[in-house]
């Protein structure tokens, strides 16, 4: 107290007795009171600086993290399918390798038990990646299960009589799926290639009815009317905004997948809704946005959306 009422004294403020010092003491506690709320905002402003530039590194992280693990699962897929050509091969090296006066001996039912052995042998070489199986008193139940972006999803089941010819006795796979041309293309002279195929199909839709699912759950503010999809999920329709709490017009899309094994449209159509001429920038972001859509699977979209209007917020704030 006394260096503070020294302080004034010499300073020439002005005060003096004890009422000068009270003065002098009040004058510097809000002067110091200033200093610390000043000094708190530039924290407030430091935190929020950091937790922006640490969001970018952590969503990097994530996307390297999964690129590495997609990697890990390709090596491993590529290398299940080469044992499974691999062990063809030497079944059918045996095959040859049988005398000719042997051949009369070998029953038909000896052929159809070889190749119940076969087809277990795939079935455990690619029980890995979606494919797993077990023997029945007809033959062979294969269950296969659709995954996306590391997401598990629908099972589907082939119940298969191993006689001759092959037939199926039952199933679970959609109608919509084209099993009838699938199976007699490939199901009497390649199991495996019939399994692969039938695989590619169901992962294929189960992947479009994901991500169309994706966007009506969670990011059903960005839509401006109901989205508009067919049982196979290969033609989606949908009008909706890039900002969800602007007044700004909806654009309208429209999403064809030609091939029924892929993920990604085809053919994407994306209008603005209430305008025949557009000016130009407005026709350059409708444009982008067709470029996301055949690149990107549909949610993703959405997200980079959600991500670039907080960008906006806190260019605001």
């Amino acid at each position: 107290m006394f260096l503070y009422g020294g302080y004034a004294k010499h300073a020439g403020l002005g005060f003096e007795g004890e009422d000068g010092g009270n003065s002098s003491l009040d004058w510097v506690s809000k002067r110091r009171g200033g200093v610390l709320a000043h000094l708190e905002r530039l924290e407030t402003q430091a935190s929020r600086s950091r937790k922006k530039l640490e969001e970018p590194q952590g969503a990097q992280a994530v996307e390297s993290s999964l690129r590495t693990k997609i990697r890990k699962l390709r090596n491993l897929r590529d290398k299940l399918r080469s044992e499974v050509k691999q062990r063809q091969a030497r079944v059918a090296v045996r095959a040859t390798s049988v005398e000719p006066d042997q051949t009369p001996e070998i029953s038909e039912q000896k052929v159809w038990e070889r190749n119940g052995e076969n087809v277990k042998a795939i079935l455990q070489a690619y029980r890995f990646t979606g494919l797993s199986g077990k023997l029945t008193s007809r033959g062979v139940c294969v269950c296969i299960h659709t995954a996306f972006e590391g997401n598990l999803l629908d099972s589907y089941f082939v119940d298969l009589v191993i006689q001759k010819p092959l037939w199926i006795h039952h199933h679970s796979i959609p109608a919509f799926i084209p099993l009838k041309e699938i199976s007699a293309k490939y199901l009497q002279t390649n199991i495996q290639h019939f399994l692969f195929s039938l695989c590619e199909y169901l992962n294929a839709y189960a992947a479009r009815k994901y991500q169309a699912d994706q966007l009506q759950s969670d990011f059903a503010a960005f839509l401006a009317g109901p989205l508009q999809r067919n049982s196979l999920c290969n033609v989606l329709s949908f009008t909706y905004k890039v900002d969800p709490r602007g007044q700004c017009f909806p654009f309208c899309a429209r999403l064809l997948y030609k091939d029924l094994t892929v993920t990604l449209p085809t053919d994407v159509i994306v209008t603005h809704q209430g305008m025949d001429t557009l000016p130009t920038s407005w026709d350059e972001q409708r444009a982008s946005h067709e470029n996301l859509f055949r690149t990107k699977a549909l949610h993703q979209v959405f997200a980079s959306f959600t991500q670039r209007e907080k960008l906006d917020t806190s260019l605001v704030y």
